[in-house]
């Protein structure tokens, strides 16, 4: 026991995750004066929407096709093969860079890559022009590639012997953000993952993926099934572009997030980015006392250091994801109580897209200077030396983290405001909702007291997450 307690000693300061390899802790957030503010800000918008919005005005998305060239432009044949081969290049990239580069996380292309340029900077591309992910998305590249010779040599698309289940919905993409997620912070065992495990993991999610989409045909896995087009395809929603039937359209801001979430699992997928990211933050906070009383008693019972530490993080990370969801379906529990509401389960799918604009607000506040920090190296030493062994491709090798790029100051006023803006939209697009559920101003404003106090719940834990975490 004693061994062990010294051990999560060493373990714990770096538990964090792969963002441990940022250099540089942001000043915590006082988060007794931040709670109030923010929500004060909360609750004087839920008033002013409850008298100055009265009619439900985003419900229907109003799309509108732009120039036609415009779309022939981005969407032709020529267009969508450069983008998939772009795609698989990096693809083919990470895994080389996972396989023969250098072990240390923080000179590998493939770690870097992985977490901050794939992981966070396609969500903030997504948000801004769409459902660009699906174009550069290697597996649907390849599936595509595949399934047409095979139409060109048989004369007819390739049979899928099942059709996807509806009430699969997204599940297998909650699923396998969890996976991603617990590879990315837990599978470590109390290290960074290395390059070779993430080469690893890419090999068998692609063995899955080819083999779901042999199964049930590689667009209908793609829209559905697979974790990052749909991880990424829910923060599209919030973008004012879309691609539909070949032609590039724009909407109303914030029109595309109502009709997100009827297909199941949505909501469950849109908690699951709200608690991992959460979780994330509480490892190096307020759960640490928690992960290292579990990781001690896991090695008291005979479990090894590493697998001790992957049992604790894995506990806390599911106790986490059942706080978050806890949270919401408590709101959407009193929502219910409103008279003619619908079902609770309707209720709770009806207004999950609500969370998208939370998950976005909650992963700026959490990694916006971690992902400043490290698209430096990215575009800088890694960029000429992917693999960590002494190359200079582009003569950049020499480059470094500019930890002073911005103060700390302003860190700490992007991520407040971030948890302030997200939770106000969510809040807008709760309100509209209601107004459509309910058809009542009076009932959709009674119903949306309780969504109130759910922003106000998400927004407090943020902060105090923030205020926890490198205090």
């Amino acid at each position: 026991m004693v061994a062990a307690g010294s051990v999560a000693a060493l373990l714990f300061p770096e538990v964090a995750s792969a963002h441990a390899l940022v250099g540089r802790k942001d000043l915590p957030v006082p988060a007794w004066l931040f709670a109030w503010g923010a929500s004060l800000v909360l609750i004087i918008s839920f008033a002013l929407l409850s008298v100055a919005w009265t009619t439900a005005r985003l419900q229907d998305d109003d799309w509108k096709p732009m120039p036609q060239w415009f779309s022939r432009a981005l969407l032709n044949i020529g267009t969508q093969v450069v983008c998939g081969l772009i795609g698989v290049g990096l693809f083919v990239l990470v895994l080389y860079a996972g396989f023969r580069g250098i072990e240390d996380p923080t000179q590998n292309f493939a770690i870097i890559f992985v977490f901050y340029t794939f992981w966070l900077g396609l969500v903030l591309v997504s948000v801004l022009f769409g459902d660009v992910f699906r174009a550069f998305n290697p597996w649907r590249a390849i599936g595509r590639t595949i399934s047409g010779g095979f139409r060109l040599v048989a004369g007819e698309s390739a049979p899928t012997p099942f059709t996807y289940p509806e009430r699969l919905g997204r599940w297998p993409a909650v699923i396998g953000v969890l996976l991603f997620v617990w590879l990315e912070l837990i599978a470590g065992g109390g290290a960074s993952p290395t390059p070779h495990k993430v080469a690893v993991a890419t090999l068998i999610y692609t063995g899955i993926t080819f083999i779901c989409m042999a199964l049930v045909g590689v667009e209908e896995w793609i829209e559905r099934g697979e974790a990052f087009n749909a991880y990424f395809g829910m923060f599209s929603r919030l973008a004012p572009f879309e691609v539909r039937e070949d032609q590039v359209g724009r909407r109303k801001f914030l029109t595309g997030a109502p009709q997100w979430a009827a297909i199941p699992g949505a909501a469950a997928l849109v908690l699951t980015s709200i608690a991992v990211t959460s979780f994330d933050g509480a490892q190096e906070g307020v759960l640490s006392g928690a992960i290292k009383w579990t990781f001690e008693r896991s090695s008291d019972i005979g479990f090894s250091l590493p697998d001790s530490f992957r049992i604790a993080n894995s506990i806390w990370l599911l106790i986490t994801l059942a706080a978050v969801s806890g949270l919401y379906w408590l709101g959407v529990a009193g929502m219910h109580t409103v008279r003619s509401s619908p079902p609770t389960k309707e209720l709770g799918r009806s207004f999950a897209h609500t969370l998208i604009p939370i998950a976005l607000a909650y992963l700026v506040a959490h990694y916006f200077s971690a992902f400043l920090y490290q698209e430096q190296a990215q575009f800088t030493y890694v960029l000429s030396d992917p693999l960590g062994h002494g190359s200079d491709l582009f003569g950049t090798a020499g480059g470094g983290i500019n930890y002073g790029i911005v103060s700390s100051n302003t860190v700490w006023y992007v991520q407040v405001a971030a948890l302030v803006i997200g939770h106000v939209v969510a809040l807008t697009l709760a309100h509209d909702r209601a107004l459509k559920v309910y058809d009542n101003v009076r009932y959709a404003s009674r119903s949306q007291y309780f969504m109130l106090a759910v922003m106000v719940g998400f927004t407090c834990f943020g902060l105090f997450l923030l205020s926890q975490a490198n205090a």
